[in-house]
């Protein structure tokens, strides 16, 4: 279980402000899948970063029961000058598992060979990826948070990730930020919609999805007016300032 309680966020950058969580308070049931939907920029990452514990919120907390993954796939707390069985063993002593179990995993998962020995700061993105995800998969939690990870390396590898993240998920929870409404339905029983710094949960996830790509839909653009030539009034105001009067403003369109 998850419990979001008062839940805020607020970033300021050169005197703005920008509200990602305003005042949330939403339970992710024990078990559950959630589709974590919402506009680009709407600040599922975020949210989802607050979750893992990687970011503090600006109020309110986060409770929870059972263990919380890390976001699967995320490389970037690996450290460049450590080896990749190195970075392993750090993990394992973090999460409390036996490191030597391990790193014999993630060793025979990510088939990296004698890279696996090398500093992370050596290796390609693909490999990354893989050392990655081979440590996502060693370690069960009792809730995987996902953010747009679908599949890296090659074909095999991709297959091989996939069985194994779809053995993981049937026996725990997940909170998944994806816009691919194929991969939420494939992985989640119900959603929740992020929009304008506040969080709307569904039990029916069909329910989440049409709310989310309702939002998604912009209004309709306003009926173009035939043109006219300037009128008199409009040529005297022209002359007196050099310009035509400025045109008003449209309708506002929503923020993305």
């Amino acid at each position: 279980m998850i419990r979001l309680e008062n839940l805020t966020k607020v970033f300021r950058r050169n005197g703005n402000r920008s509200l990602v969580a305003d005042n949330i308070n939403a339970v992710f049931p024990t078990g559950a899948s959630v589709a974590l939907l919402g506009r680009n920029g709407a600040g599922k990452s975020t949210l989802l970063r607050m979750i893992a514990g990687t970011i503090s919120p600006t109020y309110g907390r986060i409770v929870s029961t059972g263990t919380i993954s890390w976001p699967v796939g995320f490389a970037g707390s690996f450290h460049p000058e450590l080896t990749g069985a190195q970075n392993v063993r750090f993990v394992a002593r973090i999460y409390g598992v036996d490191t030597d179990e391990l790193i014999s995993y993630v060793a025979e998962f990510a088939d990296l060979g004698a890279h696996f020995y090398q500093p992370f700061g050596t290796y390609s993105s693909g490999m990354r990826s893989r050392l990655a995800m081979g440590t996502s998969m060693g370690i069960k939690f009792d809730t995987y948070l996902v953010d747009e990870v679908t599949s890296v390396g090659d074909a095999e590898f991709r297959a091989k990730s996939q069985s194994v993240f779809a053995d993981r998920m049937s026996q725990s929870g997940a909170v998944v930020v994806s816009h691919s409404m194929g991969m939420v339905r494939s992985m989640c029983n119900m959603g929740a919609v992020l929009d304008r710094g506040h969080l709307t949960l569904f039990d029916d996830l069909e329910e989440a999805i049409a709310h989310h790509e309702s939002l998604l839909n912009l209004p309709p653009a306003p009926a173009r007016q035939p043109t006219q030539a300037p009128g008199p009034a409009a040529i005297s105001q022209k002359g007196a300032a050099g310009k035509l009067p400025p045109a008003r403003p449209g309708p506002a369109l929503p923020s993305r």
